[in-house]
């Protein structure tokens, strides 16, 4: 079981005002800030639900492409996510949809965030 991620991103403010609007409609938003005056001179932010679980930090960009997704409670959330997350600068890889290839209630929906970096809203659910 995975209890967090970190990873850097290229410009900390576009970042983080990217998933502050992308992750809102799946109930995920952000938790906790560490100034960089805590943190060896590095912002960081944590997302999550209860406690914050997906951190972004202001610090070596992480190469290659990342592949993180978030579980909706509906399909209506997965296609919220991903108009928000176009909205907020995100590029489309992926229009929300079943994905029966991966099993019959599959239903995802993937955006670029702004590092490029593959983010998914997933509805394991029946229509």
């Amino acid at each position: 079981m995975i209890d967090h991620i970190t990873f850097g991103v290229s410009d900390f403010a576009r970042s983080t005002a990217f998933y502050d609007r992308a992750f809102a409609p799946l109930g995920v938003k952000r938790l906790f800030d560490v100034p960089p005056e805590h943190s060896g001179g590095v912002s960081s932010t944590g997302y999550g639900d209860d406690r914050p679980w997906f951190w972004i930090a202001e610090q070596n960009p992480t190469r290659g492409m990342l592949h993180v997704a978030i579980r909706a409670a509906d399909r209506a959330r997965v296609d919220a996510f991903h108009r928000e997350a176009l909205a907020a600068g995100g590029r489309d890889n992926g229009a929300p949809g079943p994905r029966p290839h991966y099993h019959p209630d599959y239903y995802g929906a993937f955006v670029l965030d702004p590092d490029g970096h593959n983010i998914e809203a997933v509805c394991h659910a029946p229509a």
